[in-house]
C-alpha cells in the first residue's frame, strides 16, 4: 500500500475517535475497532508491532467491583481512546518518516503494486482484442490464458517472477502454484469463473489453496485473483470477507476483477 494512502486511512480512523467518546461499547466502537485492527494489519502486516500494539489496547477496567461508579467504566473507555489515538498519530508520524514505500522487497509494497496490476487487468485484455486489420491476438478464454496475460504484466514491475513453483505436500498430495514473487514473498493464485464452476467451488479451492500455502517456505503473503469477466459471482464482497477471514500463518488478499466492478477490487 502507498504511504500517501495508508496515512488516509489512519487518519480517518483516528478522526473517527473524537465521535466515540460519548458513546460507550456502542456498534459504531465496535465497528472502528475491526476497521482500524484490519487497516494497521492490511498496512504493516500480520505479525507486525504495529498490530499488536493497537490490539493490546484496553477500554475497560481491568478490576472492580459491583460498587464500582459507571463513571470510572467511562473514564476507562476513555482513556484507551486516548492511547488509540496516541499509538495511531505515532503510526502516522511513522510512515512520514520512513515511507512506506521505500521497502520495495516487503510483500505491504508488493501487495500495493499487484493491486493496481489486477485492477486493470480487464481494460488490458479488453484493449487486446482491438488490433489493426484484425489480426491475431490474446483471447481470454480460460484460466491459462489469464495466466499468460498476467505474467507479462507482473514482469513490468518485478524482477523475479516464477511460474508453478512447487508448493509442499497437503491432505497426502502437492500442487504448484501459478505464480511466486520470490524477492517480495508473495504467492499469487489465479482464478477464473466459467461455466460449470460454482462460487462454492471456487471458495473451497481457494480453502484449500489457503491451508497449503501456509507451510510454503517463501509465502509471507498469498494473493488470490480472481478474474470474472461474465459477472458470475453474486456477492463478490462476501467471497472476499469469507476467505481474507480464514485462519491463516499469512495475510491472504482477495482481488477480484469484471466488467462490474471495474476500476475497483473486491473490499
Amino acid at each position: 500500500m502507498e504511504s500517501a494512502r495508508a496515512i488516509k486511512i489512519l487518519e480517518r480512523q483516528r478522526a473517527t475517535i473524537d465521535e466515540l467518546r460519548s458513546s460507550r461499547r456502542s456498534q459504531e466502537f465496535t465497528k472502528w475497532k475491526r476497521d482500524t485492527e484490519v487497516a494497521v494489519q492490511r498496512i504493516f502486516g500480520a505479525d507486525s508491532r504495529h498490530l499488536t500494539d493497537f490490539s493490546e489496547i484496553r477500554y475497560s477496567l481491568s478490576v472492580f467491583t459491583t460498587g464500582t461508579p459507571d463513571s470510572d467504566f467511562h473514564d476507562a473507555y476513555l482513556r484507551g481512546l486516548d492511547t488509540a489515538k496516541s499509538i495511531l498519530s505515532s503510526m502516522i508520524d511513522e510512515i512520514r518518516e520512513y515511507d512506506l514505500d521505500s521497502n520495495a522487497d516487503s510483500p505491504t509494497k508488493a501487495l500495493g503494486t499487484l493491486e493496481q496490476v489486477c485492477l486493470r487487468f480487464h481494460i488490458v485484455a479488453r484493449q487486446l482484442r482491438v488490433r489493426y486489420s484484425n489480426r491475431t491476438t490474446l483471447e481470454i478464454e480460460d484460466e491459462y490464458d489469464v495466466q499468460d496475460l498476467l505474467h507479462s504484466l507482473l514482469k513490468l514491475s518485478f524482477d523475479d517472477v516464477r511460474r508453478e513453483e512447487w508448493t509442499p505436500s497437503y491432505a497426502g498430495g502437492s500442487a504448484r502454484a501459478d505464480f511466486l514473487l520470490k524477492e517480495e514473498g508473495v504467492v499469487i493464485e489465479v482464478k477464473k469463473t466459467r461455466q460449470g464452476l460454482s462460487v462454492p467451488d471456487i471458495g473451497a479451492q481457494l480453502l484449500v489453496d489457503i491451508a497449503r500455502y501456509q507451510t510454503h517456505p517463501d509465502c509471507k503473503q498469498l494473493v488470490c485473483f480472481i478474474y470474472d469477466p461474465e459477472g458470475r459471482i453474486g456477492n463478490p464482497i462476501g467471497l472476499e470477507r469469507d476467505l481474507e477471514k480464514t485462519p491463516a500463518k499469512m495475510p491472504v488478499r482477495v482481488i477480484g476483477e469484471c466488467p462490474e466492478f471495474c476500476g475497483r477490487g473486491i473490499t
